[in-house]
């Protein structure tokens, strides 16, 4: 078994393919209008869906807006650089609700922006972070 995708319903399929793929880099794998349901699925991705795992946009015909609820929490992508990355997000006009800086009682860095539709996706620092991790590891061998 793998995890093939995770799907979000969107108000406004043009506005949330622009956020994922120009703003966070995704690219738009496949498009179909289904007219009989009233409804198109988009889906995009870092991968080709055979060995990665995607985001399913679903864009219901007409409908503008959804009550996201409190039980949604986040997207979570890694990225090498969180700082520039922000940065890049801003400059092509992304929300950055939670500017880069270590997680709540943890040294983990991360981020959060927001999608159009006002879903949170989380950035995880991964380059400097493995370092740190493995050189932990490394003392914690070392010591014992």
């Amino acid at each position: 078994m793998r995890l093939l995708h995770t799907m979000l319903r969107v108000g406004n399929l043009e506005e949330s393919l622009q956020f994922y793929c120009d703003v966070l880099g995704m690219k738009l794998l496949r498009r179909k209008d289904y007219p009989g349901g009233e409804f198109t699925l988009a889906f995009v991705g870092y991968g080709d869906e055979t060995d990665n795992a995607v985001l399913e946009l679903t864009y219901n015909w007409g409908v503008e807006e959804y009550n996201l609820g409190d039980a949604y929490g986040h997207i979570a992508i890694g990225v090498d650089d969180i700082y520039t990355t922000c940065e890049d997000i801003k400059k092509c006009g992304g929300k950055v609700v939670r500017e880069p800086g270590p997680m709540k009682h943890g040294s983990t860095v991360i981020a959060f922006v927001e999608d159009p539709s006002g879903y949170k996706v989380e950035l995880i620092q991964t380059k400097n972070q493995d370092a740190k991790d493995q050189e932990q590891t490394q003392q914690q061998l070392v010591s014992q």
